[in-house]
This record gives structure tokens, sequence and C-alpha cells, in this order.
């Protein structure tokens, strides 16, 4: 550890203060924001849970054994851990579900499916699921906070920091004391993983690394309830997690504001199906492009050259310039810069199979727009990350105009934020496609009544009433 030594025991007060937490103890406005992340994370799981990658995850949780603990989106019920990798792994899929600058993580994927499972398993309220939740992205993001940027190059945070926060989420709902809650971080801490190494073949992975998250989190407060122990300095031991996945973790991100200033208050919400990283870009090309007055597909034949500069660990992960698949176009800051110049949008269709070869893209249009485009990283911008995800994009018209714009935060963030309602409209238009209007409607009404809900399996029962 090179910029902060790990002396204070960050691991221990941790866990006592998330373990002390009660549901009354939290803000108004950091039980409306739980509402908006869950609200936001079940469009996701549901329409997510419809895709291949899912039923390839719920086939192999039904091989689990027979139970009916918990609900697995689109596929009945398992296990409180399978129900929690299958229904993890779901929310991932579209690239659609929420992000935190400071951490680089995704927390809704791994943490949301921990604690559903385990609420509906041991028959939890409203109120108590709520409180999982928040409790859950605090630990999470604190943690994924104290080992960014240098974690990021190997690791990916949605797999490894999350894993923490799942153990909390299901540690909360089991009403773990202080003691077992440190037991199941230090049981979370060992299990913690998730490379980048997946991106290179644009392979499935990255869904699973939430699905594990959920699944490694609920075992590890389930040990921790009854008495199997775990290291107790999990995070800053000599051979902890700080040690082995950073360079420069600094553990007072841990502790600053530790009971007081709630992380999920920082949460960002994606508007578009792809990599958080290019959502800057996105949010400046659709501006320039509504500008320019251009509609239908005018870009192609009005522009000459595109620009794009971006931040250098973004780079890393969005460099592909011209992808041969749907998976590896979601990493492509030039294909999603391009689309949303010639279309209008970077949603789902964007993604179709039929867009790609062997090789590469083979939409003519698209082609021709990233032939035209460069992408370089920018110091500058580089370091206002990751407090900023900032991007800065030219475009060189072929009349010889010149058009630039540019922003440090997308749509979705806190600095940059997205109304209820907003979030509200992008739920529908995931789910009433695929699964239809009443189930739209239900799905909100659950969500709506979460801090009066009695029984959270009960209303999943409710929910789910009339499924086929």
């Amino acid at each position: 550890m090179t910029t902060h030594e790990a002396s204070a025991p960050v691991s221990r007060l941790l866990a006592e203060t998330l373990a002390a937490t009660r549901y009354d103890d939290l803000p108004p406005a950091v039980i409306a924001e739980t509402q908006r992340a869950v609200l936001d994370w079940l469009g996701s799981a549901l329409a997510g849970a419809l895709e291949p990658p899912a039923r390839m995850a719920q086939r192999v949780v039904a091989g689990f054994g027979v139970s009916d603990e918990a609900t697995v989106f689109a596929a009945g019920r398992a296990s409180a851990p399978g129900a929690a990798l299958a229904n993890g792994a779901a929310s991932h899929i579209l690239e659609l579900d929420d992000v935190h600058k400071g951490s680089t993580l995704h927390p809704a994927a791994p943490i949301i499916p921990a604690a559903l499972a385990v609420a509906e398993r041991e028959r939890a309220d409203g109120r108590a699921f709520l409180l999982a939740v928040a409790l859950g992205y605090d630990a999470a993001l604190r943690i994924g906070e104290a080992v960014n940027p240098s974690h990021y190059h190997y690791w990916h945070p949605t797999g490894t920091a999350a894993t923490f926060g799942a153990a909390v989420a299901a540690g909360a709902l089991l009403g773990l004391n202080a003691a077992q809650m440190l037991d199941a971080l230090g049981s979370a801490g060992t299990q913690a993983a998730g490379l980048w190494e997946f991106n290179a073949d644009g392979a499935m992975s990255k869904s699973l690394h939430p699905g594990k998250a959920a699944l490694n989190g609920v075992l590890a407060a389930d040990l921790a309830r009854l008495g199997f122990t775990g290291a107790t300095r999990i995070l800053e031991g000599e051979r902890g997690f700080f040690r082995a996945t950073a360079t420069d973790a600094d553990p007072t991100r841990i502790t600053e504001g530790l009971g007081r200033q709630w992380k999920i208050t920082e949460n960002c919400y994606k508007l578009y199906s792809c990599c958080g990283h290019t959502h800057t870009a996105i949010d400046t090309a659709l501006d320039l492009r509504a500008d320019l007055g251009w509609t239908d597909n005018q870009a192609v034949d009005r522009i000459a050259a595109i620009e794009i500069q971006t931040y250098g660990p973004g780079y890393e992960i969005v460099r592909e310039m011209n992808p041969r698949t749907p998976y590896q176009a979601k990493f492509s800051l030039a294909y999603v810069v391009a689309a949303a110049l010639l279309e209008g949008w970077v949603g789902l269709d964007q993604f179709s199979p039929d867009r790609f070869g062997s090789d590469r893209v083979v939409q003519p249009q698209l082609a021709a727009l990233l032939r035209r485009t460069t992408v370089t990283v920018s110091p500058r911008l580089t370091a206002l990350y990751p407090a900023a995800w900032p991007a800065r994009l030219t475009l060189r018209l072929a009349d010889g105009q010149v058009v630039s714009g540019g922003s440090d935060y997308p749509r979705g963030n806190p600095e940059n934020p997205v109304s209820t309602a907003a979030l509200e409209d992008k739920f529908r238009a995931l789910v009433t496609p695929r699964l239809g209007a009443d189930m739209a409607e239900r799905a909100l009404a659950l969500v709506h009544r979460l801090p009066e809900t009695g029984d959270v399996r009960v209303a999943m029962g409710e929910f789910h009433k009339g499924d086929h």
C-alpha cells in the first residue's frame, strides 16, 4: 500500500456501524433514493431475465435442487443463494443497471438480488428490505472508493467490492450483530473476484460477476449467523483486500462520513444500454445532433470526422474501434457515439446482432462513421476521474464547419439528475414489451408500497399472481 497505510481497524468500524443502523436512522431522502434504486434495478432484472445468459444461469440454479425460498424472475423459485445468483446475473445483462462514479461499481445488480432473496426467505418487511439495500450500497461503494482507481485495472468492482455489499445487505436482514457482521465481511472478502479479461472476448462473464457476488454475499451472511468466523481485518490486513487488489488504497474512504453520509444518494442511473464510460460522450453526441437539427441518417452525409476525447481508465474498457458482436459494441465508445449521431438514441435496438459480422460492423452507415472516428485520452480529463466521468466531442463537417461539446457528468448522475418519472418511463419501456403493461404496473406498485409492506414474500407472490 503506497499512499495510505492501513492501521485503523476499518473492517471492524464498518461492521459495527452498519450492524447498529436501523430503518429510523435513515433520512427520508435516503429512503426515497433507495426506492428509486430498487425501481431502476427491477426493470433491468425483469427484462434481463429473458436473455440467453440469464436463461443459462436459471437452468444451472434449477440444478441446485428444488426450493421455494425466493423468486427467480421468469423461472419460478429457488433457494435464496440460487435466486440471488440468477437474478444478479439477469440484472446486469442489458447494461442498464445503475452505477456509482467514485467506486466505478454497479451496485444494484449484486446487492438488491441478495437482499430480495433473503428478505423473501426470512419473511422480512419492506422497511427491513430497504434498510438492507441502503446498508449494502454503503459498504460496497465505500470499499470500491477505497481501492479505486488502481483496482480497476484488473478487477471488476461489481464482482469484488460488491460482494461485501451483498453480505452486509443479507446480514442486515438476518439481524447479525457487529461481531457476526464482521465475520460476514471476512467471508465475503475472501470470495471477492471478477477479472476484466472477459472484455477481450466479449464473454458473458461480466453478468456472472454480480450474480456470484450476490450468491457469495448470502453465503457469507448465512455462515456468519451460524458462528462461522471470517478474517477480522479482511480489508486492512497484511494479506487483506486492500493490499491484494490495489496499489493506492485509501482506508479513509471507508470511515469518512460513515453513519452520516449515505452513499446511495450518490447513485447514478443509466439511460443508454451500454457501458457507463460511454454515456457522457453519448449525451454530447445527442445534444450536438439536436443542435444541428439532423433527422434520420443525415450524420453520415454531413460528418467528415469525429474526434472523441475521454479519460484513461474508461478508455481501457471502451477502446474497441470496430466491434464484431453486440456485446463488444456496448464497450465501444466509437460505435455508440456513431450510433447516437446517426440514429438519435442508443438503446437495445442499436445492438441488434444483424449489425455485426465476423470481423467488423456491417451496417454500412455506422461502418462509414467509424472509419472517420478517432478516440484519444486526455490527461486533463483523466485527472478529473473518478469524481467526474468527462468527455469532449468535436465534429468536423463536410462543409468545413467545426462544432464541439462536452460534459463532465452524464445524465442520470446527481450532478445531472434524472427524475423519478423518467425512471418509471425507462422501467415501462423495458418491461411492457416483454411482460405486458399489467406486469409493469404491478411491479411499479410493489416498489411504491415497500415502506408499508408487511411481508416481502407475500408481496412478491401478489406481484407474480397470474404470471405464466
